[in-house]
């Protein structure tokens, strides 16, 4: 009877060796130059809303308005807007951008709308640009945080967070000024 022995030559296990940390240094560094290239942006923007009048740039497309007021805290309610965002808060500073997209009032007792918003550049900076907003907003806190998902052109891959802050709010004239900072990692 003959008995085989197998023998792991010293040699074959420290080559794997040697390639398992050769693979995980390429992975470590490449993930550290990837994430060195990352940018920080930081940004205040003014959305000048107007629910009502002739410029007005929040419709209610679905729901009853209540006397002519958009009816914000009832379930099922969807919004679309067209705001101009300023560079400051007052109204006739320049435009730098415009946030569109829709607000659903998506909780049954009308304290949550879901947000989806593009915000598109059109200043020279960053003109052609954009951010995409999207997340619940408790709508009657007085500063909501929502997510930014992604970007285009020099907001490429953006990820990171928004706060929306009512800092004006006009009911005779149907106007309000909401302060939205911005925190975003790009490449």
């Amino acid at each position: 009877i003959t008995q085989e022995s197998k023998v792991t030559h010293p040699m074959t296990t420290n080559s794997i060796k040697l390639s398992l940390i050769f693979l995980l240094t390429i992975f470590i560094t490449s993930k550290a130059i990837l994430h060195d290239q990352l940018k920080e942006t930081n940004m205040a923007l003014y959305f000048q809303d107007w629910s009502g009048g002739p410029n007005a740039t929040v419709l209610q497309i679905t729901g009853h308005q209540d006397h002519g007021l958009l009816s914000f805290a009832k379930f099922g309610s969807v919004f679309v807007t067209d705001d101009p965002i300023t560079q400051a808060f007052d109204k006739n500073s320049a435009e730098i951008a415009r946030a569109q997209g829709i607000y659903v009032t998506s909780a049954l007792d009308g304290k949550i709308s879901h947000v989806l918003i593009s915000i598109i550049f059109t200043n020279n900076e960053y003109k052609g640009s954009t951010l995409e907003i999207q997340g619940a907003s408790p709508q009657f806190e007085r500063v909501r945080e929502v997510a930014i998902v992604g970007g285009t052109g020099k907001f490429r891959l953006a990820r990171g967070y928004a706060t929306f802050e009512t800092i004006h709010f006009d009911l005779a004239i149907h106007y309000v000024v909401i302060q939205c900072n911005v925190t975003i990692l790009h490449y």
